[in-house]
Formats: C-alpha cells, structure tokens, sequence
C-alpha cells in the first residue's frame, strides 16, 4: 500500500467524541496527538480518561462527533479501509479463538487479509517462532496461559506488516515475566520501524518503552514531553517521610507545609515533598519536625518517577477514575 509522505504516523486534531446514556459525557474534548513514524508514544490517564475512546476513533471503531485524525495520512473517517490495512490493534483482553490452536489463529487472519494459503501458513510459523509460541503452536488456545495468549493476540495483530501499532493496556493483568518478554517484543517491533502507541496503567511500561508521552484526563491533553522532560518540570527530588500512624503523617503535613512552594502530599502513614534541593529540605525537614516534637519513622531520598508525574497533574492514581463514562471504557 502506498502512504502519503508524511513524517507522522498518527495524527489527530480537536478529537471530540460524547456518550448519552442517563446522562451525557463528552469522553473526547478537543484531544490533539502527532506521533511520528518509528516511535512510541505513551498514551497514559486516569480511568476514564479517554484513552481507549481515542484508539477506537484512531483505528475507526468509533466514529469522532468532531475533529480529525489520520493514520500515515489516510483519513480515519473518509478512508476507513485503507486505515484498517494499515494498522494492528491488540487490546486489553485477547481476542483470539480458544478453542482453535495457535496457529490456526494466525492462519485465519492471514486468510482475512486475503493472503493466499501458502502465505499464511508460512506467516504463522514466522509469528509463533518470533513469539516463542512454535511448540505450543498446535495446542487449543483454551490451554495457554495469560501471558501466551496475549502474545499470541499481538502475533495475530502483526500478520499483515502493519506500519502501525495500536496496544491498548497490553500487559494488564499478567505476571512480571511475562511482562518483560512482551516489552521485549514490543522493543524489537520498534527497531523494525513499527510505530506503536501504546496506552497503559504501568508507569514503569511508558518510562522503559515510550520516547514521548501524553498525559490526556476528562478528554484533554494536558501535559507532553519526554519522560525525562516531565520529570524534570516536576523537581530533582522527592523526600518520603513515614510515621507510625496516620495522625502524625498529618500533623507533619501541616508543619512542613511552609517549607517548600508545593504542599505536602498526605497518604496513610507517609507524606511526601517534591523539592528542588533534596538534602538541604531533608535537613531542614528533621529540624522541623524535631521542634514539634513529632517523631519520624522512616525518611528515603529519591529522583522522581512517572507514578510522581502522573498524581501531580491528574490528582488522580492511574488506576482512579477521572469521569464516569456511561457508553466507554471503564479504564
């Protein structure tokens, strides 16, 4: 298939997309996004961010109420064809038959995109051995574990070579192994050209993977850059200062709450400062606290992560909802 000369794989401009059932949610509200070709981009939100409601629009399951958005400059709405002839989509959940065998999975999608019978059985066999899946290639779907159907669902989303990759909470649910054997392939797919976005709950799976990320809540964009931008706009250092209960976690809030320009963050047990200076705040911290008489339990010095990233912008941990969004994902 021949693309448009474009530099960007993915596009989108003043996406809007609105939900009535009892009442009417707009779960897409002006949302912007450039990926270019050959990257990752991280897709990360609160629950009900909007985040699976604009891989729909982009892969044409959904149909935008306004804006637009093109894939390697297809138009989504007025090229829909063409757009699903250019992508993958695996999503949270595996789509594939359980009670055929793996390989019988791929051979009917290469036989979907109209590959003759040749090429798809030597397609499937090129995708259970990169997705070390070849020995249980002839074994029903039903007796896999989670983390091989998933990669058996993303084999079957990368029989036709899309340029375009579309993983949506991909590895939601599986066991830290499987986890990184599947940032592995996805690492691999990149440096073969693949351009993914990749929307996910694991913080730690944008920062290893995504060389941009957006941060999107109640439907907009609010925050772009790189990982390491976004961590830096935030401060050098977090202090973790933890108590033996909640109440003087509290009474150490308030009493800290004038030593730096952003307010302490209060949870259980444990308060923590973004700072500019970790070791000068810490100590003046301790000469803090000690003056009012609260005893500390534990103290940790460490740079910011993306988790730090996340809760500042949004308010919200990524597993929390943003809105309630009657008709779309409850993620």
């Amino acid at each position: 298939m021949l693309y448009m000369d474009t530099a960007l794989a993915i596009e989108a401009k003043g996406l809007v997309k609105t939900f009535t059932k009892g009442k009417t949610v707009r779960a897409l509200d002006g949302f912007d996004l450039e990926v270019e070709r050959g990257k990752v981009m991280g897709l990360l939100g609160p629950n009900g961010s909007g985040k699976t409601t604009a891989v729909r629009i982009l892969s044409t399951i959904l149909g935008p109420d306004a804006g637009t958005a093109k894939i390697m400059g297809l138009d989504v709405v007025k090229q829909a064809n063409a757009v699903r002839r250019t992508i993958g989509l695996a999503g949270q959940y595996a789509t594939v038959d359980e009670n055929l065998t793996g390989r019988e999975n791929i051979f009917m999608v290469g036989r979907l995109t109209h590959m003759d019978k040749p090429d798809a059985h030597r397609r499937a066999d090129e995708l259970l051995e990169r997705f070390k899946l070849t020995e249980a290639g002839n074994r029903p779907v039903k007796t896999y574990s989670g983390g091989m159907r998933r990669r058996l669902d993303l084999a079957a989303s990368l029989v036709a070579h899309p340029p375009v990759l579309f993983l949506d909470e991909p590895t939601t649910g599986l066991d830290p192994q499987s986890r990184n054997d599947l940032w592995e392939v996805i690492e691999s797919l990149v440096e073969g050209g693949t351009t993914v976005l990749l929307t996910t709950q694991y913080l730690e799976e944008a920062d290893r993977l995504a060389e941009d990320i957006v941060v999107i809540d109640k439907g907009k964009v609010i925050a772009k850059g790189t990982p390491a931008e976004l961590k830096a706009d935030l401060g050098t250092s977090v202090i973790e200062l933890t108590f033996d209960t909640s109440e003087l976690a509290g009474r150490a809030a308030a009493q800290l709450a004038g030593i730096t320009p952003k307010a302490p963050k209060h949870e259980g047990t444990s308060i923590e400062l973004t700072v500019e200076n970790g070791p000068k705040v810490a100590a003046e911290a301790l000469r803090s606290l000690d003056g009012a008489g609260i005893e500390l339990a534990g103290l940790a010095l460490r740079e910011p992560s993306l988790d730090d990233v996340f809760l500042e912008l949004t308010g919200h941990k990524t597993e929390e909802p943003a809105i309630a969004t009657p008709n779309e994902e409850s993620r």
